[in-house]
């Protein structure tokens, strides 16, 4: 679908600010009318100066004119945020609300639209040609088919599950996209607005490892926005390994079978003796890691002795050398859970071990001296911003671990919650948070001169 097209009285000149005037004159008119962002190399090149670049980028008429719309339709992203919250995306069940972001894709202007095999809903917005990045937000939430997700307000505050996280993500891409069309900004390079899917929980990050398979183009950069707010810049990708186990046995009358080897009794061993051993990774500051059993389940009644126990079991860490050491600890004592609970039964067959990996997110560390974090920092401070760098688990973990200049913000407003019922957004600098998301966009992806 060709992008609407967009009348001049939408996107006048705008004189420039105060801050733009402050700027040598050479570098306002090389870098507020870029002929497209430098290459990493030239950027890092001596005078690449990113809060110049992108502090006169800010001040483009486009840009200007792109930040005035976000603001003047502030009450058409809030207005779309209630209609996709109280659409349910469960987890590996994001159709229903896949199709309705394609539909809004289609309306906000993308020269194609698709879904892909994986369910990610793409909209292509051709630039000069000169590469292609990924802008997203994520379809799923990770709350269970069933879930009521009706928005309840009080005051300014909407209350719903999934309303932050990350239907705010997906709201913002749309927010970015319509002001870009109505501002006319031209890129450099083709920019892929997408949804994904299979973020949260057990989807693993199925739909950006998708994105990201062999065989995929070439991606030249990738931005998630993900969460709240308009501070921090998210360029670390915090690896986790996830386990399915399950102990099982025969199972029994627990008086007239006693004897028989007992899978929760077998559980509880391996669990005691992973926790005892892990104790040396977690309590080294230097490289943080973590362990949880999240869930546990299994036997039929107080007086049977259970056929199954299984547990699923999340460690994360900031090293993944340290991440697969403590995964070969939690191997090791399964192993000695069932060897020790198999060694104390007096009669019956053995009891078996099946772990099965339910989730493996990589890790890895865009350095913050990468031009685009770079740009990223800069634009965050010149949008009033805290300019942290984080580490944490989203979709740009894959493209960070293959080296691909990525990074997760947020995409405005307040809220908090995120993974409860009691989930909620307030709109408070909501517009900025969408401004300082487009500003990061655009100085990755370059605007084309106007002739």
């Amino acid at each position: 679908m060709s992008r609407p097209a967009v009348h001049p009285a939408l996107s006048p000149p705008t004189p420039p600010s105060p801050l733009a005037a402050s700027l040598p004159g050479a570098v306002f008119v090389a870098v507020a009318l870029l002929a497209g962002v430098p290459s990493p190399a030239s950027a890092q090149a001596p005078g690449f100066d990113a809060a110049a670049e992108v502090r006169a980028l800010m001040e483009h008429p486009s840009v200007q004119a792109a930040f005035r719309h976000i603001e003047e339709n502030d009450p058409w992203t809030i207005a779309t945020l209630r209609e996709l919250t109280q659409i349910p995306a469960p987890p590996f069940m994001e159709e229903v609300r896949g199709q309705r972001f394609m539909e809004l894709l289609q309306e906000s202007g993308v020269d194609s639209v698709w879904a892909d095999a994986e369910g990610n809903v793409i909209g292509l917005r051709r630039g000069n040609g000169t590469g292609t990045m990924i802008f997203s937000g994520h379809l799923d939430t990770v709350f269970p088919e069933g879930t009521d997700v009706t928005i309840r307000e009080n005051g300014d505050t909407l209350f719903a599950p999934g309303i932050a996280d990350d239907t705010r993500g997906l709201v913002a891409v749309l927010a970015v996209l319509r002001a870009m069309n109505a501002a006319d900004i031209q890129t450099e390079q083709d920019i892929w607005f997408v949804g994904t899917v299979g973020e949260e929980g057990t989807g693993d990050l199925r739909g950006v490892k998708h994105l990201f398979r062999e065989g995929s183009p070439d991606f030249s950069a990738f931005i998630s926005i993900d969460g709240l707010g308009h501070s921090g810049v998210t360029n670390a990708g915090l690896g986790s390994h996830r386990y399915r186990v399950a102990f099982k046995g025969p199972g029994g009358h627990s008086w007239g079978a006693f004897g028989l080897g007992n899978p929760i009794h077998a559980l509880g061993r391996a669990v005691a003796a992973f926790d005892a051993e892990a104790k040396r990774y977690t309590d080294d500051a230097a490289q943080r890691t973590s362990y949880n059993v999240g869930t546990v389940g299994g036997g039929t009644s107080v007086n049977s002795i259970p056929f199954e126990a299984w547990m699923e079991i999340d460690m994360r860490s900031e090293s993944p050398e340290a991440l697969l050491e403590i995964d070969a600890v939690f191997q090791a004592a399964m192993r000695r859970g069932l060897e020790e609970a198999n060694a104390v039964r007096a009669r019956g067959e053995e009891l078996t071990l099946e772990i099965t990996m339910i989730g493996n997110r990589p890790s890895g560390e865009i350095p913050e001296d990468h031009p685009f974090i770079q740009r990223a920092l800069a634009a965050t401070e010149l949008m009033g911003g805290i300019t942290s760098l984080r580490r944490s688990s989203t979709d740009s973990n894959t493209p960070i671990s293959l080296g691909i200049p990525s990074v997760t913000i947020g995409g405005g407003g307040a809220g908090g919650n995120s993974h409860s019922l009691a989930e909620f957004f307030m709109n408070h600098n909501g517009p900025v948070g969408i401004q300082r998301a487009l500003l990061i966009l655009v100085s990755q992806a370059g605007i084309v001169p106007v002739m």
